[in-house]
């Protein structure tokens, strides 16, 4: 795994017993700006942040037409992807969140031409607003193993 940043803590049980999750960043991505990290692993899983449309100089690309933001975003997951050890093929649920549920079927269009035949579980939440203005972000979890 490449990582820009990663963490390894023990997430206990309570009964004396625990595992590991660790935590990385991509080093493919723009330093995160908060309390997060842009990937959390755990038994085999990996928890992806939302990523939203910030190309990987740091550049947001809030004012960019719809499909701009996001191929950008789409981009910046398969790099948490590549980071985690994962790939497209081994997602298996997959959250977005539009502040206009009129682009949903631009999204889907460019989702379906990025993931091919895989079909993870999906829900899209239209959203109110999104940090830095975002039209788009979205979440993952994806299989290690």
């Amino acid at each position: 795994m490449a990582t820009g940043g990663n963490t390894l803590h023990n997430a206990g049980s309570g009964t004396g017993g625990g595992t590991s999750i660790a935590t990385f960043d991509s080093a493919q991505l723009v330093p995160r700006a908060g309390h997060y990290s842009h990937i959390a692993t755990h038994r085999g899983v990996a928890y992806i942040s939302g990523q939203l449309p910030l190309a990987p100089d740091g550049t947001r690309l809030a004012d960019e037409p719809f499909e701009v933001q996001a191929r950008q975003v789409l981009d910046n997951l398969d790099a948490c992807l590549v980071t985690a050890g994962s790939s497209r093929e081994r997602l298996i649920s997959v959250t977005v969140h539009v502040t206009g549920i009129s682009n949903w079927p631009l999204f889907d269009q460019l989702y379906r031409a990025w993931l091919g035949p895989v079909r993870p579980t999906r829900a899209v939440v239209g959203a109110k607003e999104l940090h830095y203005g975002s039209a788009v972000e979205v979440h993952a979890i994806a299989a290690l193993d």
